[in-house]
């Protein structure tokens, strides 16, 4: 318990390394440039990854060259986001990143990540923040003093097991939606992207479908405004094929000054399917939503990012939000659009207001005003092909389920995020023991 832990200063049981403060021109190939971007939930997301020449890599290694168990921290903006280095990875540090390496005779680093990304570090960055002009930091110069909890290393070791344990599931319900919204993607572009069935009837062959399914299109192409398109699909507008298309509001002075009540989610939040930051989550009051004509959520709706950024620089993004993800009952403000269609379905809608085609097309229309954006009209004008009724519904009987798995993983990775959090911060704090806290996971079913 905290009452008979040790409290040390960082810099008594771990170095801490400061990256290079300037960053190199990267490449396609070569050792990982690794950005603030790439720390996500404690673990190291490469999804955006960049590359350096050798040459740069000795370089910007010359301070530190990160090795396995290193832990790596932002102390410029994106604060409070730390990682492992896992086994394996060649990488230097980015800008504004900083590296603790721990003596793992005094401290493991797996709980000083856990304890990094805890309520109670959280809240002690919070406090140590310095608001500056342009970013808010932290002094890397003082990170060595900041005082930390120190249990002996089989009460460590059982920490990052326990808490371990709950990232792990995390983690993997993290990969299996990633691997649903893949086969999603994949199945919508081969029907009315590539469509494939079509193409393969023309060409002779068997389209590899059930034969229910094959017979849902044509065997024959004809020339569109966008191209070739299967027979008899018309291109129209998508505003032609909405039930629902509006945004939400917010009440005069903004909303700043609540913090509890109905969650209202704006354009940073719109980041896609099961994914929402919690962080950054605001509130209105309950008078207020039950005031609100538009912009009050249902299940499985699709929220469009409508208007913000930069002059002339507009970048749609779409999310699909509903089962309780990212909450029961919340609304949007005026940067979203809420969509719905009977006759596309929701599925289908999701899947092509974020396919490539429209983004761009959305991209296009929102960077040419003062103020970067897209207004009803230019969302109720984009063209695409209508593909037949019963072709819609076969797609989205198969995908909706995908969807709603996704969602449904979400809500369980908020609780066991949620229960990881708790346990830490009872660790800490005396109020759990150890074999209390496995209870606790196995009664999660993590």
């Amino acid at each position: 318990m905290e009452s008979e832990w040790t409290k040390v200063s960082i810099g008594e049981v771990a170095e801490v390394f400061d990256g290079p403060h300037a960053t190199p021109k990267t490449t396609d190939s070569g050792p990982i440039f690794l950005g603030i971007g790439s720390l996500q939930n404690g673990r190291i997301n490469l999804g955006e990854t960049r590359h350096v020449t050798p040459e740069d890599f000795k370089a910007w290694t010359r301070r530190v060259k990160p090795q396995a168990g290193d832990v790596v921290f932002s102390y410029e903006t994106r604060l409070g986001e730390a990682a492992i280095i896992p086994k394996g990875l060649e990488c230097c540090l980015g800008r504004r990143m900083g590296l603790v390496r721990t003596d793992e005779n005094k401290m493991l680093p797996r709980y000083f990540l856990y304890l990094y990304i805890s309520p109670y570090f959280q809240d002690l960055i919070k406090r140590k923040t310095i608001q500056g002009a342009t970013v808010d930091r932290i002094a890397l110069k003082e990170f060595p003093n900041f005082p930390i909890p120190l249990p002996p290393l089989p009460e460590q070791r059982a920490i990052a097991h326990i808490l371990g344990t709950l990232d792990d599931k995390i983690e993997l319900n993290r990969r299996m939606n990633q691997t649903l919204e893949e086969m999603a993607r994949a199945l919508f572009k081969s029907w009315f992207v590539d469509f494939d069935p079509v193409r393969a009837k023309v060409e002779g062959r068997e389209t590899g479908l059930p034969e229910e399914i094959s017979a849902l299109f044509p065997d024959e192409f004809e020339d569109s405004e966008l191209g070739e398109v299967p027979l008899n699909w018309p291109i129209e507008e998508l505003g032609a094929q909405l039930d629902v298309l509006e945004t939400g509001r917010r009440p005069k002075g903004g909303v700043g000054s609540f913090l509890e009540g109905v969650p209202s989610v704006g354009a940073e939040s719109i980041l896609g399917v099961g994914l929402f930051d919690y962080e950054k989550t605001k509130y209105i009051t309950e008078d207020f939503f039950v005031s609100m004509r538009s912009g009050r959520a249902e299940s499985m709706d699709v929220m469009l990012y409508k208007d913000g950024g930069k002059p002339g620089d507009f970048r749609p993004r779409v999310s699909m939000f509903g089962r309780k993800f990212p909450f029961e009952r919340f609304a949007i403000n005026e940067h979203i659009f809420r969509i719905r269609s009977k006759i596309l379905g929701q599925a289908f809608l999701y899947l092509q207001l974020s396919h490539e085609r429209i983004l761009n097309d959305l991209h296009n229309r929102g960077g040419k005003a003062a103020i970067p954006g897209i207004n009803q009209a230019e969302v109720k004008t984009l063209r695409l092909p209508i593909p037949p009724r019963e072709a819609l519904s076969r797609f989205n009987e198969i995908v909706t389920p995908m969807m709603e798995s996704i969602l449904d993983r979400a809500v369980q990775s908020r609780a066991l995020a949620s229960l990881r959090d708790t346990l830490l911060l009872k660790l800490i704090s005396g109020e759990l023991r150890i074999e209390d806290a496995e209870k606790f996971v196995e009664a999660s079913g993590a």
